[in-house]
């Protein structure tokens, strides 16, 4: 009776331990499974990619709006404020007569009568009619120059036409960045082999 009592109580007690140690070794298993868990889930949220910012459309770029041409009878008016401005010493980006360069002076001056027009000299020369052969070039049209004579180049230099005197005597108005703003012959040794063309702001004849 006592051997049963002592087998019974040992198996009992077999089957407690095995549960035990079962149920143990589940209790530390699962504690390493829900931190593997969670690691992976940060390292997911870690690789995710990050939202981009939106995309900023650029501002709408506007045309400036600049004045049509005028009549010539405005022409004399254009050469007496531009020949107020002579001995005016050239500053680059100058606009007054504390100081300006060559496209500003053209700016300047046909502002000063009411007629606003590009501001940059590559943009003035785009400005109106271009004047197709020398000998059709009159007061109030604009000059443009080239850096080197006899090459094809940038427009660097331009000036206003005050007076023609004859074929070879076609007198402008420019801001030399030597001498300031003067008055020079298109047909001088230095102009004659850089000017590129001739455009006239004003309709009419």
């Amino acid at each position: 009776m006592k051997k049963q009592i002592t087998f019974s109580t040992f198996l009992t007690f077999s089957l407690l331990a095995s549960f035990l140690f079962f149920s143990c070794d589940t209790l530390r298993k699962t504690p390493g499974n829900t931190a593997t868990s969670k690691s992976s889930r940060r390292t997911l949220i870690s690789k995710k990619p990050s939202a981009k910012p939106p995309v900023r459309r650029p501002a709408p770029t506007t045309r400036p709006s600049y004045s049509n041409p005028r009549n010539t009878s405005d022409i004399p008016q254009v050469v007496q404020v531009a020949r107020t401005y002579t001995g005016t010493p050239y500053r680059s980006g100058g606009n007054d007569k504390n100081g300006i360069d060559c496209s500003g002076l053209i700016c300047s001056v046909y502002s000063e009568v009411g007629m606003k027009v590009p501001r940059i000299s590559w943009q003035q020369s785009e400005f109106g009619q271009e004047v197709g052969q020398l000998k059709d070039i009159k007061a109030g049209d604009w000059l443009f120059f080239v850096p080197e004579a006899g090459k094809e180049g940038y427009v660097s230099h331009a000036g206003i036409v005050t007076d023609v005197r004859s074929s070879q005597e076609i007198i402008f108005i420019h801001a030399s960045t030597s001498r300031g703003v003067r008055e020079d012959n298109l047909f001088s040794n230095y102009f004659k082999g850089r000017f590129v063309k001739a455009m006239r702001p004003f309709q009419g004849i």
